[in-house]
């Protein structure tokens, strides 16, 4: 067991922050001293917010999110916007902290896999620093297929370990045909499991979806 997860995403507004809360949930509900953490927010820090709260509050918001941007662009954008250079080494040493404080931290990227967080580093480089099994989380919608395997892809490319993926449903069911085939379709032609589902307006981790990630020895 690792100690942690790191949570990336297919793209930005898949699900990452959704389905990070209600890992943690399911994980302290479950009596774990688990807590997360987002390095970096850019915009809003309503994900970090989410992952501070999902955590009972039990680490100050400041830890749980170390880097805002207010610019809502990619960290590296967002700095030339606002004159200002990322700090990524505050954000390395939060996940530190909280990794040497805490049974499991869930970390969660910002945007997709290959984010850039400075000219010379991307949210892939950061990830695979931390050693932790990477978990995907892919929007079920068009485009599904060709997103997923892009990222999976690139996760091995850089020699990092892909734990698997979840599908997120980002909007009411429809009865389209990618959203319906998209889970099998990905199960036959991934490398890795697609571990589960999340349905749209869930507030709590499917208990299927937790005793999968248990099994996989990706959570206690």
């Amino acid at each position: 067991m690792s100690g942690g997860i790191f949570i990336t995403g297919t793209d930005t507004g898949v699900g990452k922050t959704h389905f990070s809360a209600l890992l943690l949930k399911a994980l302290r509900k479950n009596g774990l001293d688990a807590v997360g953490i987002k390095p970096f927010c850019c915009g809003e820090r309503t994900d970090g917010e989410l992952l501070y709260e999902a955590a009972e509050r039990v680490e100050p918001l400041e830890l749980v999110n170390p880097v805002w941007l207010r610019v809502p662009a990619s960290p590296y954008t967002a700095s030339l916007v606002e004159n200002r250079a990322v700090d990524v080494d505050t954000a390395r040493g939060a996940v530190e902290q909280l990794r040497s404080r805490h049974q499991f931290v869930v970390v969660e990227g910002i945007g997709g896999w290959r984010v850039p967080l400075t000219a010379q580093l991307c949210m892939s480089d950061f990830a695979l620093e931390l050693g932790l099994p990477v978990l995907v989380v892919s929007a079920n919608r068009l485009g599904a297929i060709n997103h997923t395997q892009l990222t999976v892809d690139a996760i091995f490319a850089k020699g990092g370990t892909c734990a698997g993926v979840v599908l997120n449903e980002v909007m009411q069911l429809t009865s389209d045909a990618a959203t319906i085939t998209n889970r099998g379709v990905l199960e036959q032609l991934l490398p890795v499991p697609v571990l589960g589902q999340i349905e749209w307006g869930s507030t709590e981790l499917d208990p299927a979806l937790l005793s999968v990630l248990q099994r996989q020895r990706l959570v206690p």
